[in-house]
């Protein structure tokens, strides 16, 4: 049975994603900012399985509440075999210098510090996998979402440096790496290609832990997009608008 922690629970892959846990009977620690939303999210996993839920409400942009979080995690579950981590916002295309910067806390500096208050437990007792939701976004910095571009740029390179620092202690790191996902946050804007819905991407996290796999482009076709964008020489990339 697995002990499972969700960061920002009321997120649509983090739903999806804990429903599949619920599905296989395992024990949840869900975590968000909305009491009436993350309450819904308790009340489905229940009934679709789940051997224990448990609830954390509070806003995960507050670093000092990080700490007590994992402490309540680990007295609620005991440690957990997986730290989800599905905290994030989109913010403006045309994000200037007044809305930046919390864009970038929200996107990566609450994000560090999640992460590494789950990355010193987890060595300490040299066991479990941890878990991001990065975007293929933060391969190559593009003209459409320079400051969300960065974030995920800077989240991905973390997560990179986890991988290999925690590697020798036995303990995973898996980036999640989706090109356009079909959720609330999106929903303004126009459809794109490659599109899907948050419930293929967390069946693909799943499938990626279940292999140790420690990238995983959802769906499979932005590893190829990607690969592509990144080797375009930088004179033809700023001729591109994207």
């Amino acid at each position: 049975m697995k002990r499972v922690v969700v960061l920002g629970a009321t997120s649509a892959i983090a739903q999806h994603v804990a429903r599949l846990y619920a599905e296989q009977g395992a024990s949840l620690f869900l975590a968000a900012r909305n009491p009436e939303r993350l309450a819904a999210v308790a009340a489905d996993a229940r009934a679709r399985g789940a051997t224990q839920v448990e609830t954390a409400v509070l806003d995960l942009d507050d670093l000092r509440a990080h700490a007590g979080l994992f402490e309540a995690a680990d007295a609620a579950l005991g440690p957990p075999d997986v730290v989800l981590l599905a905290h994030g916002v989109l913010g403006s295309r045309e994000a200037g210098p007044e809305e930046a910067p919390a864009i970038l806390h929200t996107d990566l500096v609450s994000p560090t510090s999640l992460l590494l208050q789950a990355a010193r437990r987890m060595e300490a007792r040299r066991a479990g996998t941890l878990v991001a939701i990065s975007s293929v976004a933060g391969d190559r910095g593009r003209a459409a979402n320079p400051v969300y571009g960065a974030a995920k740029a800077g989240l991905t390179a973390l997560l990179s440096a986890l991988r290999q620092r925690l590697s020798p202690s036995g303990v995973s790191v898996l980036t999640v790496k989706p090109g356009f996902v079909d959720t609330p946050m999106t929903a303004h804007l126009p459809e794109m290609p490659f599109a899907v819905g948050p419930d293929r991407v967390a069946r693909d996290i799943l499938r990626a832990l279940e292999r140790g796999a420690d990238v995983v482009y959802t769906p499979l076709i932005w590893r190829l997009v990607m690969l592509v964008v990144r080797l375009l020489p930088e004179k033809l990339f700023k001729k591109l608008s994207f």
